[in-house]
């Protein structure tokens, strides 16, 4: 393909993008919405910050010419996924969505589905030690709980807290072995996790069912309508190659 490529990332898989696309020579512009301290960043050019909603990202890609926008931000990024979509929409800008798989329950899980982190706190209200992976975003909604609390996140979470929570900063890929290690330690009863997909932190889900402990697991939101959706990067250097 010809012309520059506006990569919304953040991912793995938008920094494997960015890196495939500059080996090939493409001119690639990556934006990070700067929720993390110190993220890592991809080859090309970087630009850090939101644009404003989707009547922003319009602005920007009127201002910045661009031959095509993939959307390779985290599977629940919702607000940006929607965004993209509509920016694309108003512009005429193609636009992909790279994202990953969600996780594929295995014999011996015990997962529970539910539809946003509020339903999550009140499938975990019965439990004496909760362990929430869900990021350091939307915290709050587990405010309510009293029982322990164990909170992993890269960067420090903001409050509101659960009166008796305790923080783990550290930043994927984790192991079995340090997961099995960590659901022990804490004497962890349930965990709370995004149906985020890969690899970098399934392992604690191989620990839950190791451990018969069960996983309350949040859905992903579906993706906008008539957004092509890809799951690799390889199909998403494929479908900017076929662009004209």
């Amino acid at each position: 393909m010809t012309g520059r490529v506006l990569v919304l990332g953040g991912t793995g898989e938008a920094r494997r993008l960015a890196t495939a696309l500059v080996a090939d020579g493409v001119d690639v512009v990556s934006s990070l919405a700067g929720r993390v301290a110190d993220p890592l960043l991809p080859p090309g050019e970087v630009r850090v910050g939101g644009f404003g909603g989707a009547v922003g990202l319009a602005a920007w890609l009127a201002a910045n010419p661009v031959a095509a926008v993939v959307d390779a931000t985290h599977p629940f990024a919702s607000t940006m996924t929607a965004s993209a979509a509509s920016a694309s929409a108003v512009t005429g800008v193609p636009l992909l969505r790279l994202q990953r798989p969600g996780w594929t329950e295995q014999p011996g899980d015990d997962w529970r589905w539910v539809d946003s982190l509020e339903e999550a706190a009140v499938a975990v209200a019965g439990f004496g030690h909760v362990f929430v992976t869900t990021g350091r975003m939307g915290l709050g909604a587990f405010a309510g709980l009293t029982q322990e609390v164990l909170v992993r996140s890269v960067d420090p979470p903001e409050p509101p807290l659960p009166a008796r929570t305790t923080v783990i900063l550290e930043r994927g890929p984790f192991s079995l072995a340090d997961e099995l290690a960590l659901l022990r330690e804490h004497g962890v009863d349930v965990v709370v996790t995004k149906d985020s997909g890969g690899h970098m932190t399934e392992a604690k889900l191989t620990a839950a069912r190791e451990l018969g402990v069960p996983v309350v697991l949040v859905r992903r939101l579906p993706v906008p309508p008539r957004v092509p959706v890809v799951a690799t990067v390889e199909e998403a250097v494929a479908w900017l190659s076929a662009l004209p």
